[in-house]
């Protein structure tokens, strides 16, 4: 029992856009850097931004969260489908994004690394 719960651990859920099609890809987005000012540590946007794939350990919290997810549902079709961590992590390095595991309510839990 114990390899089962191993293995369980190795996957995570994504949003995909457009399933099964030539377009198809993983759902990701900009999130704007922020510093903190001096003045009561108030935090302003920096003009940088930092890409990344959401990322989550059930599939609930996925189809829960992308209810508050920017989407064009007129012209894109979207998908839950569950990775192997690993691979998720391959494929955001290799295009520039980052990993992070999120909430039901879209609150980051915690960024993902190999």
């Amino acid at each position: 029992m114990e390899t089962d719960i191993n293995i369980k651990k190795e996957w995570v859920y994504v949003v995909v856009q457009d399933p099964e099609t030539p377009s198809e890809e993983l759902m990701g987005f900009n999130m704007p850097y922020y510093k903190a000012d001096n003045v009561d540590d108030v935090k302003t946007p920096d003009k940088a931004t930092q890409s990344f794939i959401p990322a989550f350990e059930t599939k609930e919290e996925a189809q829960q969260c992308f209810l508050l997810m920017p989407k064009d549902l007129m012209k894109r079709k979207y998908e839950i489908q569950a990775i192997i961590k690993d691979d998720l992590l391959y494929h955001a390095k290799t295009n520039g994004y980052k990993v992070f595991m999120m909430d039901e309510k879209s609150h980051l839990k915690r960024e993902v690394a190999f």
